[in-house]
C-alpha cells in the first residue's frame, strides 16, 4: 500500500487542480477554448515531476528507472481518469450544451457523443503522461556513463 501512497496523492492533487483550471476558465467562457488545455500538460508535467522526485529522494541508492517510470505513469493516470470522469459528469449534468458550444468552436458538422468526446480526454491524458513520464525519467535516471561518487 505505501508503494502507491505517493502516485495516488499526487494524482489527486493534479486532479483536482485541473478541475479547479477548467472551473475557472468555465466563469469566463474560455473552457471551450482549446489553446487552453495546453496548460493542462503543465499542471500534469509539475505533478509527475513532483511526484517522481520525492519518490526517489524517498528510495535514495534503491530508485531505478523502472519505479520512477512507475510512478509517473500511475500519478498521471490517476489524474486523468478522476479528470475524465469529473469532465464526463459536468458536460451532462452542470452543462448540457457544453458539448455544442465545445464542437462549434472546430467549425463542423459533428455527430459525436459525450462518450467519444471522454474517450479522447482520457486519452489525450494518458499520451501527455507517457510522454511526459519518458521526458521526465531522462532527468532522474542513473547515468551508466558518468561515474558517480558514492
Amino acid at each position: 500500500m505505501n508503494k502507491i501512497a505517493l502516485p495516488v496523492r499526487f494524482g489527486i492533487a493534479i486532479s483536482g487542480s485541473l478541475i479547479a483550471f477548467f472551473l475557472i476558465l468555465s466563469l469566463f467562457e474560455a473552457h471551450t477554448s482549446p489553446i487552453y488545455s495546453l496548460f493542462n500538460a503543465i499542471i500534469t508535467g509539475f505533478g509527475i515531476y513532483e511526484a517522481i522526485k520525492i519518490h526517489k529522494l524517498k528510495q535514495g541508492s534503491e530508485f531505478n528507472y523502472t519505479n520512477g517510470f512507475t510512478v509517473g505513469l500511475i500519478t498521471g493516470f490517476i489524474a486523468t481518469l478522476i479528470f475524465t470522469i469529473f469532465f464526463t459528469f459536468y458536460a451532462t449534468e452542470i452543462d448540457a450544451n457544453f458539448l455544442i458550444k465545445l464542437l462549434e468552436v472546430f467549425k463542423g458538422d459533428y455527430n459525436v457523443g459525450i462518450g467519444l468526446v471522454s474517450l479522447a480526454v482520457a486519452i489525450m491524458g494518458f499520451a501527455t503522461t507517457v510522454v511526459l513520464t519518458l521526458a521526465f525519467m531522462q532527468l532522474f535516471k542513473n547515468s551508466r556513463n558518468i561515474p558517480q561518487n558514492r
